[in-house]
């Protein structure tokens, strides 16, 4: 069964991330961008596939909203703060699959810190969250980032492989992914995933540039779309931004 379809258009996904306030504060929001209701809003206007979000804002300003009939919905289960600082990164789940089934979701994304301590604490949830969502006939993505002290090249092409291919091997439907740094070995990374769809983490704000040429080369290696947050919705003109991606993942 094809879960993914309903957060796709043309076998393509183009996500509005907008999970950022859980582990970043205030520090990412403006005047304008601080209001969930504008980045809803956004995600419609620029025509992105479906829009994440962590249950609290799901709640308050996507469900029984005119939204919810607008743009598909991706709830984020797990998140931590940035206050505690640590080597080994944990990210507990905080909304049930049933909950977010509830609020309107057609998936729901976990991150797993892949080489923390943690990690098989994780894996070990992400197990029972794949199969609920399944049998709640939802998506299941797994963020997958290497992190921990046995993580020397968190970004390496070796560690976003093992990533991609974790991802299958878990049953993921969909892995979110950070960049290898280079076409070829995103392309390996796309293989070894298998069936499961790979999509191009956002990550920190970069140049327009910057930014458009990794999309491009991410599609051109066989990756299925991206992720994107403040690379959008920080950016002076959000909507010309969004166009411009669009034209990159659809051509």
């Amino acid at each position: 069964m094809d879960f993914l379809a309903p957060l796709l258009r043309n076998e393509k996904a183009f996500f509005l991330a907008y999970d950022h306030g859980f582990e970043h504060g205030g520090e990412d929001f403006n005047a304008k961008n601080y209001d969930p209701n504008y980045i809803l809003d956004l995600a419609v206007k620029g025509r992105f596939t479906a829009v994440i979000l962590q249950k609290g804002l799901a709640e308050k300003y996507y469900y029984n909203s005119p939204y919810s009939a607008q743009i598909p919905l991706i709830i984020k289960l797990n998140g931590k703060t940035d206050i505690v600082k640590t080597v080994e990164p944990y990210s507990s789940q905080n909304c049930s699959v049933k909950y977010a089934k509830m609020l309107g979701a057609k998936g729901v994304g976990y991150t797993i810190y892949l080489g923390s301590e943690f990690e098989t604490e994780m894996l070990e949830t992400f197990g029972q969250i794949q199969e609920e969502a399944h049998n709640l006939n939802m998506a299941a993505i797994a963020w997958i980032y290497p992190r921990g002290k046995n993580v020397l090249l968190p970004e390496s092409p070796d560690m976003i492989k093992y990533a991609a291919r974790l991802g299958l091997e878990l049953g993921a439907d969909m892995v979110k992914l950070k960049y290898s740094g280079d076409e070829k070995s995103f392309a390996e990374a796309v293989k070894l995933a298998g069936k499961t769809k790979i999509v191009l983490s956002g990550g920190r704000k970069e140049t327009r540039e910057d930014f458009f040429g990794t999309v491009k080369n991410v599609m051109t290696a066989g990756g299925t779309g991206v992720a994107v947050g403040r690379n959008v919705w920080q950016d002076d003109k959000p909507l010309d931004m969004a166009g411009e991606l669009g034209k990159i993942i659809w051509g």
